[in-house]
């Protein structure tokens, strides 16, 4: 849902919540950027919601990664959340057999290794290029993949924030 500064400003609660929660599902992180409204700019809005997401917690990550698909995995449903997925998944359509097969390969290992979902802010990326960072990623312990995977959750959430609000005119 593309809307304005103001569209988002002027929102109820309940909307804006909802529309912040599809750039990430952290609800305290949620609520604050919806509490803190009025903002002068979309550059506004997005500095706070990258200045707030620096906060995030492992709790938080886990939290929106139950709302996040495997990369490669077929996307389904038709809530903002699962079209924004695909759209930003869009490379993988065109990946080759061999790479799809090992990055399905790379998810598994990656979830009995962290016990969540692999996440990489999935745009702008070749398939090779998340199979390079999955396979690197797998070498890391526990408290580096944490925030590695939470700073991958703030880029997803400050280019769907992007993606959804405008300074004016009509919205992206």
């Amino acid at each position: 849902m593309a809307v304005t500064i103001d569209e988002f400003n002027g929102m109820d609660a309940a909307a804006a919540r909802a529309l912040v929660s599809v750039w990430a599902a952290v609800p305290v992180w949620a609520d604050a950027l919806v509490a803190a409204r009025p903002y002068s700019s979309a550059d506004a809005l997005a500095e706070a919601a990258g200045a707030l997401a620096a906060g995030w917690s492992r709790d938080d990550l886990d939290a929106a990664l139950a709302h996040h698909p495997r990369i490669g995995a077929r996307v389904t449903g038709e809530n903002a959340e699962a079209t924004a997925s695909r759209s930003e998944q869009a490379a993988m359509r065109d990946a080759a057999a061999d790479v799809t097969a090992k990055i399905a390969a790379g998810n598994a290992a990656y979830e009995e290794r962290f016990g969540r979902v692999f996440l990489i802010r999935a745009a702008g990326r070749s398939p090779e290029e998340m199979l390079v960072a999955l396979e690197r990623r797998l070498g890391n312990d526990d408290e580096v993949e944490a925030a590695e995977a939470t700073a991958q959750l703030a880029e997803i959430a400050l280019l769907r924030l992007r993606t959804d609000v405008t300074d004016e005119g009509v919205p992206s």
